[in-house]
């Protein structure tokens, strides 16, 4: 191809050049897209992804962390043609949300997005403290596939605590009015659960119930990985709950995954939606 090119370059057949040239970058992208779907071959990354973030310490701080993330999300998954639905939300009590689970539905939707589980930190001049100074706050990212059921996973009804409350997010004119949400505990592993943004108590039930699968298997994959680790007698430890990237607003603007060394000075264009790069800088990786 680049012959070809370079003898169109000789000959000043402009328009062929560019008709060649325009297909050598068609021959490229299908190449990387290719090379991106063969990292996208475990058991469940076709599924889609159930997301939750939850606040850390920090109070507000944190709570309006977890709203930034899940606007993050919102956008990346707008910008990449999945669609987004939330199941349950808990508002913080001045701003922003202690916690929020929301379904990323799409081709490979799960298999791009596990490149997020983990801790998330933020360093920036804090909008709530009066004296402008610099806050450092985390929230935890979990990501599991979404399963309708798990053939090696069964659960009991006698396994289950399930409990109905008044939903308190958006979700119509049902919200408040009646116990149409649905929390649910797996007592066996002490799993909870919740769902509150469908119409009626049932297919919160069946969501939720699509959401414990999810975690169940989640947990089964994990405790496989860790026996496969230690039978191989490696030192690493896995921590599921480890700092996985931070985020730095001031005193300079850096976004950086400490897995991969990947960074970039772009923070507006990450908190857009902008967070393909380190995904796929994840998924070369591992």
């Amino acid at each position: 191809m680049e012959a070809m090119i370079e003898l169109c370059e000789a000959d000043d057949d402009l328009e062929l050049f560019e008709e060649l040239k325009s297909s050598l970058k068609s021959f490229e992208k299908d190449c990387e897209n290719l090379k991106i779907l063969t990292l996208l071959s475990g058991k469940y990354d076709g599924n889609n992804a159930i997301v939750t973030i939850h606040s850390g310490a920090g109070g507000t701080e944190a709570q309006d962390w977890v709203q930034m993330l899940f606007r993050m999300y919102s956008m990346y998954a707008e910008k990449n043609g999945f669609k987004l639905k939330v199941l349950d939300v808990l508002d913080g009590e001045e701003a922003g949300i202690k916690n929020i689970s929301f379904v990323i539905a799409g081709e490979n939707a799960y298999g791009y997005l596990k490149a997020e589980k983990g801790i998330h930190r933020l360093v920036r001049i804090s909008p709530f403290d009066a004296n402008a100074r610099r806050h450092t706050s985390f929230a935890s990212v979990e990501v599991m596939p979404e399963l309708e059921e798990a053939d090696d996973i069964e659960i009991k009804p006698d396994d289950l605590k399930i409990d109905t409350y008044r939903a308190s997010g958006a979700g119509g004119q049902h919200v408040n009015k009646t116990e149409s949400a649905i929390r649910i505990t797996h007592i066996p592993t002490g799993i909870v659960v919740a769902c509150q943004t469908e119409r009626s108590q049932i297919q919160n039930k069946e969501r939720a119930m699509k959401m414990l699968y999810s975690k169940l298997a989640e947990k089964q994959e994990r405790e496989q990985l860790d026996e496969l680790l230690s039978i191989k007698g490696s030192i690493k430890k896995i921590e599921w709950g480890s700092q996985i990237r931070s985020y730095v607003f001031c005193p300079y603007t850096l976004v950086k995954d400490h897995r991969t060394g990947y960074e970039t000075s772009d923070v507006q264009a990450v908190m857009d939606g902008e967070i393909q790069d380190f995904i796929l800088a994840y998924l070369q990786k591992i």
